[in-house]
């Protein structure tokens, strides 16, 4: 990507960035809503290990690590997509997104880049405070949430980070591009929202599921938005792994990108403007 490009693109990214950080009071409603998820999970994950009669898969410890991150990056999750474009889609003017002078695919990453970031982080910040600083004020230490395992889970867990945030956009784009069949995304938006929290591990961590899903739900690639990398935090995946899953997750994160690319170009000669 020449040097040019590669500096409008990252303006895009700034500019929906801080527009999207005025969405305040929303944000806080949903750091609100999070708190009281993640304190139900916590609860009834509590339930079932205090009665388990055999080892659990993970230990309480990570299960906290993994509720908790799961809550504060919440926003990350594909499962819906940007309302602006669909705007562009039904009003026509998906037209004029085809006259600028930058790929359309990679324009389209950087706003969804900042779609997926700005508000994970207004919700994140409030969050993570709670998580780790109010509940041990509370009397509640044992669900707070932990530090990485060690500094070098630390450090594995920022690159697998990055890696989910590329994974996250890859599936939001692929979401986008379906508007050029399907003009209204609503119904595949409301698929994702069965399909994503439940192979993420976002509503249940993958690991606590039968033996016999193991080997389709390690492969398959909605894993890396949460498994891999909350379990990287927590030590739960070793060192010695976590280089092999992060792999997985950037293999996954060039797939989409190209089925997403060969989509794009596919419809952009082919497209039939509604409205305008």
């Amino acid at each position: 990507m020449k040097p040019f490009l590669l500096h409008s693109y990252l303006a895009v990214v700034a500019a929906r960035f801080r527009m999207l950080l005025q969405y305040r009071v929303a944000a806080l409603a949903g750091v609100a809503t999070q708190i009281f998820w993640g304190c139900i999970k916590l609860m009834v994950l509590g339930a079932f290990y205090a009665v388990a009669v055999t080892t659990p898969p993970m230990t309480f410890t990570a299960i906290v690590a993994y509720v908790w991150l799961g809550q504060v990056l919440i926003g990350l999750l594909p499962w819906n997509h940007d309302p602006e474009l669909q705007e562009l889609f039904t009003s026509g003017g998906v037209a004029y997104e085809l006259l600028r002078p930058l790929d359309l695919y990679w324009f389209w990453f950087a706003r969804t880049l900042a779609f997926r970031t700005a508000p994970t982080l207004l919700r994140m910040i409030p969050g993570v405070i709670f998580a780790v600083l109010v509940l041990p004020m509370i009397g509640l230490p044992e669900w707070a949430l932990p530090p990485p395992a060690s500094i070098a889970h630390g450090l594995m867990f920022s690159v697998s980070f990055i890696a989910t945030v590329m994974l996250s956009c890859a599936i939001t784009i692929l979401i986008t591009i379906s508007m050029f069949w399907l003009i209204e995304a609503r119904g595949l938006s409301t698929f994702m929202y069965g399909v994503v929290p439940v192979f993420s591990g976002m509503i249940v961590p993958l690991p606590l599921f039968p033996d016999w899903m193991q080997p389709f739900l390690h492969w398959q690639p909605f894993r890396g938005l949460c498994d891999v990398p909350f379990r990287i935090y927590s030590g739960d995946i070793p060192l010695s792994m976590a280089t092999q899953e992060i792999t997985l997750q950037l293999l996954w994160v060039v797939v989409l990108i190209a089925a997403g690319y060969s989509l794009i170009s596919f419809a952009r000669v082919r497209l039939v403007v509604q409205g305008g």
